[in-house]
Parts: C-alpha cells; structure tokens; sequence
C-alpha cells in the first residue's frame, strides 16, 4: 500500500527530469519477491527521460526461483555448497536464480558491446549485486533500493514463511557472508529506509565493500519504485557512473 505523501509529485518528476547523459547508457532494472517488470514502470520510464535505455529483467515475475529443481552441486562456483548431513529444501533457489540473471546480464552486456547498470528493488538489488560480483567486467553499477545486501530472508518479514518451508536461514545467511570473500568491483550504492517495514534498514548496510555508498530516504518498502526523492538518487548515483569526471 502505497501512501499519498510518498507518491506526491510522481507524474511531474517523470515528466520534467532533464537528460544529463549522453549515448543512452544501458540499465537494467530488477523487480523485487514476486513482482514483475510491470512494479517498477515508472521508475524505468523516468530513467528513459532521462537518457537511459531502461528495461526490465525479463524473466518474468520474481518468485525467488521457486520451483528450481536443481541440485546445490549445479550451482556456480561462488556459491556455499556445503550443507553437511542436512536435507536439502530449497535453499538453492535464490542462487540459482542469480546465476540465470548473470549470464543474462553478460549475454546483453556482450550483444551491446558494453557493460550495462542495474538498479535492484528489494530481492532484486541482492540479485543485482551477486551479477555485478560474478560477472565485473559486464556490470558498470549497482544501485539497491531496500534490499537486504545481507542475511538474505533472515532479516526480513519473509523470514517465518521460508522457516515453515524448512530452509535453512543460518545456511543462508553464511553463504551469503562467504560470497564477501570476492569483492563487488563496481560502483555500489545502497538506498535504505528506517522506516521501510519489510527488511530491517540495517540489513542494507554494505559493510564490506569499502566504496559502497548509502543513501538514506523516507518512505515503505513498497513505495521505493514510486517515491520521487528516491528515483532521483537513482539517476544522480547513474549519472555518477556514466558521465566522466
């Protein structure tokens, strides 16, 4: 639910952003847990004002790729396989699904003859960074909105639902510690709220990456694709990656 102060200025904000870059830089836009493209068509529109070509993921709606029936041995190389005498229940995937969006990501970055920027909302900023982690040379940015960089489900609302699936939430969450040993070497930026509700602003935090940068705002989790101040710092964080200094 969206509230009427968050929104306040939307349709001018999209319609009056001035291009300030040049070439129209590539950007890929991630819809959060169970979203599709559709959730962020404003923010993407507002990004194509101003000079980007702003697309969706086009993998359909985000449902942290259930479904998978995969084993933990087919996940890439980056990815804590070990779950010792434990049975397996899922836990592979979100990974999974990071993997397909990397290789999309290289696959479009490779057809475009450049590296290409991704702008995350929630689950999709974690599966935007763990691209720009695999796959550096095809990745230009990262931008997060309210997504946990950290802990995956563990420090969110969604965190009792996966409990009563038998995930394995502490599994989760050292795997995706591990994954810090190999750094994020792009520009990396955080926008977080402390009132978002739905992932602790705490978890948004990246402590690991030492030019990671953050931004505060105010708004719900789900308003992040809607709230003017927020869109704005997206196209100022891209328009620090794309126009020369």
């Amino acid at each position: 639910m969206l509230l009427p102060l968050e929104v306040r200025g939307l349709r001018r904000t999209i319609a009056t952003v001035e291009a300030d870059v040049d070439g129209s830089p590539p950007v890929i836009v991630v819809p959060g847990l169970w979203a599709s493209d559709r959730s962020l068509r404003f923010l993407r529109q507002y990004l194509k004002n101003a000079g980007y070509d702003a697309r969706g993921w086009g993998l359909g709606r985000n449902m942290a790729g259930e479904g998978w029936d995969g084993d933990l041995e087919d996940l890439s190389d980056g990815w804590q396989k070990d779950k010792a005498d434990k049975h397996y229940n899922g836990e592979g995937e979100v990974p999974a699904l990071c993997d397909r969006f990397g290789a999309r990501v290289k696959n479009i970055s490779e057809e475009l003859g450049r590296p290409v920027a991704l702008v995350g909302w929630s689950l999709g900023g974690f599966i935007a960074r763990e691209a720009a982690r695999d796959y550096p040379a095809h990745v230009a940015g990262v931008i997060t909105l309210g997504s946990p960089v950290v802990g995956g489900p563990k420090y969110t609302l969604t965190r009792r639902k996966y409990e009563k699936r038998g995930y394995d939430i502490d599994w989760i969450d050292a795997g995706i510690l591990a994954r810090q040993d190999t750094p994020i070497q792009c520009p990396v930026t955080s926008i977080y709220s402390k009132t978002d509700a739905i992932v602790s602003w705490t978890a948004s935090l990246d402590r690991w990456t030492p030019h990671a940068r953050h931004h505060e705002v105010q708004c719900s989790h789900t308003a992040f694709g809607y709230h003017p101040p927020s869109l704005k710092l997206v196209k100022a964080e891209l328009d620090r990656i794309f126009i020369p200094s």
